[in-house]
């Protein structure tokens, strides 16, 4: 999971559970195990009750270092469809796009002195 996070700060990731995982976890589930959860800073930033895969994903990222660690930078989502592909998103948070801004235009600004002089 933590791989797919450090990927997904490039790219959208996919991954593709096979059908026994979830029949496994509760075979009288028909709707499938359909949910989304967005989480930033170590907690969901979207209402999970109605699914616990989502409940228990969480639980297992709060449990590792590097995860929490990626989601105090970015607000990760995974959505996970009907057909139990997992998809794993990065989106960047306000504050980082405007820092990143600033920094850009500061770079800018240095070239453009270097090469005035």
């Amino acid at each position: 999971m933590v791989k797919l996070m450090t990927d997904a700060l490039e790219a959208p990731q996919e991954y593709k559970f096979s059908k026994h995982e979830f029949t496994d976890i509760n075979a009288k589930e028909k709707g499938g195990h359909a949910f989304t959860l967005q989480m930033f800073n170590r907690k969901a930033a979207n209402n999970i009750k109605t699914s616990i895969v989502a409940q228990d994903l969480l639980v297992l990222l709060q449990s590792s270092n590097k995860a929490s660690e990626l989601t105090t930078h970015a607000t990760f989502e995974f959505a996970m469809d009907k057909q139990s592909v997992l998809r794993v998103t990065s989106i960047k948070n306000e504050e980082e796009e405007e820092t990143e801004e600033g920094e850009t235009s500061e770079e800018e600004s240095s070239e453009k002195e270097t090469t005035d002089q």
